[in-house]
């Protein structure tokens, strides 16, 4: 398991534990499929911007003029 992956879910305790302990409402769905649709739409985030977003990267580089702006 990466640093960042155990981080996140350490940050994720931390916050839900916080949440609790001072009685103020979570910043998530407080049911299961709640929460699997936050982790789906991640997910098809992360991987639609692994995957697809290089494949338009470069689309429009020939009309940049760069850092001179020639």
């Amino acid at each position: 398991m990466s640093v960042k992956v155990a981080l996140g879910l350490f940050l994720g305790f931390v916050i839900g534990f916080g949440c609790a302990f001072f009685s103020i409402p979570v910043p998530a769905p407080p049911v299961l499929i709640g929460a699997l649709l936050v982790v789906a739409m991640t997910s098809g985030y992360i991987l639609a911007d692994k995957y697809i977003c290089p494949l338009k990267a470069n689309a429009q580089a020939k009309n940049c003029g760069g850092p001179s702006g020639e």
